[in-house]
């Protein structure tokens, strides 16, 4: 084909609906196979975890191994929450909408599957992605709670009235329709962020206690929560008291931890309110955005949602 024609031709992709497009995705080798290079041979068997697999022919162009012990097959996917889903050849695409932040319903245009295909894969990409957050935090460290109006989105029998569009709760301030969300940074940048169960003293250890380093400095706001794990921990604490109008105390603050909980409310605003039991996954999701930033792709996200990470991102958020 002549380079005049060829321009012609390309000129003419973006007049495709979603249908042609996807036709034209399984004819194109290449791009039908980027998904499938995301996609890294098993090092164990997903059944016994031995490491005695042979291959064991293929089947959906993935290979697929037996292990010599328990004798099952698996391949790549097995055990894993991409295991089973269909249309391989969209999962890129998919994960371009993840990286966009697309709602459900713009994300099965952009992909040409249903709304509740791109459902479907939505908590199946981001549930390895919600596993992946910093283990330790030390030197300085944040740590604050947001809250998040408690949500029975999607589901058919409510223990209240439903409201439109997320609503607001019937009382102002803190109270039981409130979900408290831990929010733990350290100036390196390793971040983690917890769905609480309830703000007290017992749950913040929980989650702190394995996380933050003996010798670090625990930066938070007055409440007392903090000042009694602190305590227990033998951890310095120097609280932060933003209603005597003093938010920072040389180097010490809260300020990284509340800029990224504003833009972790702003990001949510879109989707016009989240189920409180996929709360968790889209935590998750934010987390992938802050850690990669512009960097993000498509294919980085795919690694991710299939729990691969490159090396320099293992010891971050």
């Amino acid at each position: 084909m002549k380079a005049v024609q060829f321009s012609r031709w390309m000129a003419q992709l973006s007049s495709l609906n979603p249908e042609q497009r996807d036709q034209l995705r399984s004819k194109l080798l290449p791009a039908a196979r980027h998904s499938q290079d995301a996609i890294k041979a098993p090092s164990h068997c997903p059944h016994c975890q031995s490491r005695e697999l042979r291959p064991w022919g293929s089947s959906g162009d993935l290979p697929r191994y037996r292990c010599k012990v328990c004798g099952k097959t698996s391949n790549a996917l097995t055990g894993t929450p991409m295991a089973r889903l269909r249309k391989r050849h969209l999962w890129q695409d998919y994960a371009d909408a993840l990286t966009q932040s697309l709602s459900v319903r713009k994300a099965a245009v952009h992909c040409g599957v249903s709304k509740n295909t791109a459902f479907l894969w939505r908590h199946r990409f981001l549930s390895r992605i919600a596993d992946h957050q910093a283990q330790h935090a030390s030197g300085i460290v944040e740590a604050d709670e947001t809250f998040f109006l408690e949500s029975f989105k999607g589901q058919r029998e409510l223990p209240r009235p439903p409201r439109r569009r997320g609503g607001s709760a019937k009382r102002r301030g803190l109270s039981a329709e409130q979900i408290p969300v831990l929010v733990v940074r350290d100036r390196s940048g390793q971040q983690a962020d917890f769905k609480l169960e309830k703000l007290d003293a017992q749950h913040i250890g929980e989650r702190l206690r394995p996380l933050i380093d003996a010798d670090a400095i625990l930066c938070t706001d007055s409440a007392s929560v903090y000042a009694h794990f602190a305590k227990v921990e033998g951890i310095t604490h120097r609280p932060i008291n933003p209603s005597q109008n003093r938010r920072v105390d040389g180097a010490f603050h809260i300020q990284n931890v509340n800029a990224y909980d504003s833009r972790l409310k702003s990001w949510m605003i879109p989707f016009h309110g989240v189920a409180t039991k996929y709360l968790t996954n889209y935590l998750g999701w934010r987390r992938l955005l802050e850690r990669y930033k512009t960097q993000l792709n498509p294919l980085i996200c795919l690694k991710e949602a299939l729990g691969y990470r490159d090396m320099q991102q293992l010891t971050q958020t």
